[in-house]
């Protein structure tokens, strides 16, 4: 668990950064969501998957994300888009202290299935211990 930080290309004309499944990500990317809107004293996330892996980068803004794998619990602040943070699965992901201004993307290693999911954390430890 830590943060990557990616290359910026870049001139007069702005910055660019590419990022590219199974190169720069360790897994082909089948969804990409954003999370926009957030409030401040409010988490997201709040839960694991059995096979889903996702790699979080925020655009804009900044937010904190808390991972769990059920014995080792680390936050990590996410303030620029050149640093991307990689969530396996069965790993307990939580999300706050958006920023106003924040934009989370998240890339995800499969399509959305609710049996995913796993929302209760006692059971998430069951799984992994």
């Amino acid at each position: 668990m830590t943060v990557v930080s990616h290359k910026i290309f870049g001139d007069y004309r702005g910055k660019l950064i590419a990022i590219e499944g199974k190169n720069d990500i360790p897994f082909d990317i089948k969804r990409i969501f954003y999370i926009y809107g957030a409030k401040e004293n409010i988490s997201r996330g709040c839960h694991s998957h059995y096979k889903t892996k996702q790699y979080l980068i925020a655009l804009s803004g900044s937010c904190s994300v808390t991972l769990d794998d059920g014995s080792t619990k680390k936050i990590f602040l996410l303030d620029s888009p050149d640093k991307g943070l990689f969530q396996d699965a069965l790993v307990w992901g939580e999300m706050q202290d958006f920023s106003d201004n924040c934009v989370l993307l998240v890339l995800a290693s499969e399509y959305y299935q609710e049996s995913d999911y796993i929302h209760d954390y006692n059971l998430f430890l069951k799984r992994v211990k």
